[in-house]
């Protein structure tokens, strides 16, 4: 059997904000089919690499590489049609959208279409809008949002809306999905659909996972690797079993007398 390909590749990645050193000589593999955790206390600097490896921030050193890509300093967009896609910490939908347009918009990135086509309705055009309306409508059924298409994003219940911003990064066809805290918000019942709903995700679309989860419970029962940050440097990586036995981690997150 082959060795699965490397998709996201991050080398020696440092990012400071003044003094403060957010990042430091930050190191991650992202294999085709991965399913990896990053965790680590409050301001332990795990968004801040989210925003490193998508655009948001520039590294100040290091590299950072989508399918062999260097991409560093590269726009959001850039790197999403390269493959990587992002759900955020606090919820960023088009709240006065409608759900299906919500998760139309993600598709928009893949769209060839032009200005012009648009404004003469051309034949193309309109063969293109109704194949995004209905991956969109694909997606939403994957998620259990289906029945909700056309109600306004803002009026779903927040685990619903959780789920939708799941199908709008998906939307953009990704090779590597970087979900921040799902299971933010979520009450226990919906964590474990979550749980189900992302290993679904990951046969379904054949995209690799990377997520932020301060929930612990979700994160050594679904992930397969997980990195540990404290202060911005990795302090722990490997195994669920092998992170949560791991005397650093303990510290990090428990402290000692």
């Amino acid at each position: 059997m082959s060795e699965r390909r490397a998709i996201l590749e991050v080398v020696g990645v440092n990012k400071s904000f003044g003094g403060l050193k957010a990042v430091q000589d930050f190191n991650l593999t992202i294999r085709e089919g991965d399913l990896q955790g990053l965790i680590g206390p409050n301001g332990a600097g795990k968004t801040t690499c989210f925003n490193l490896l998508t655009g948001v921030y520039t590294p100040d050193t290091g590299e950072v590489r989508v399918s062999g890509h260097r991409v560093e300093g590269a726009r959001p967009w850039r790197i999403a049609r390269l493959g990587v896609a992002r759900t955020f910490q606090n919820i960023r939908l088009f709240g006065a959208l409608s759900v299906l347009d919500n998760a139309r918009l993600g598709c928009h990135l893949r769209v060839g279409h032009s200005f012009a086509g648009m404004v003469l309705r051309s034949v193309l055009h309109r063969s293109e809008e109704r194949a995004i309306r209905d991956r969109a409508m694909d997606l939403l059924g994957v998620l259990g949002l289906a029945d909700r298409a056309h109600e306004e994003a803002k009026s779903l219940p927040y685990g619903d809306q959780r789920k939708l911003e799941i199908a709008r990064a998906l939307a953009t066809e990704p090779r590597v999905l970087l979900l921040d805290e799902p299971a933010a918000g979520m009450n226990p019942q919906e964590k474990v659909e979550l749980r189900g709903l992302i290993h679904r995700i990951r046969e379904r679309f054949k995209v690799a996972i990377l997520l932020i989860e301060h929930d612990m419970g979700v994160v050594m029962n679904l992930c397969e690797h997980i990195t540990v940050l404290n202060f911005g440097q990795t302090i722990a990586a490997g195994s669920p079993g092998v992170v949560q036995n791991d005397p650093r981690v303990i510290e990090a997150y428990l402290g000692t007398e």
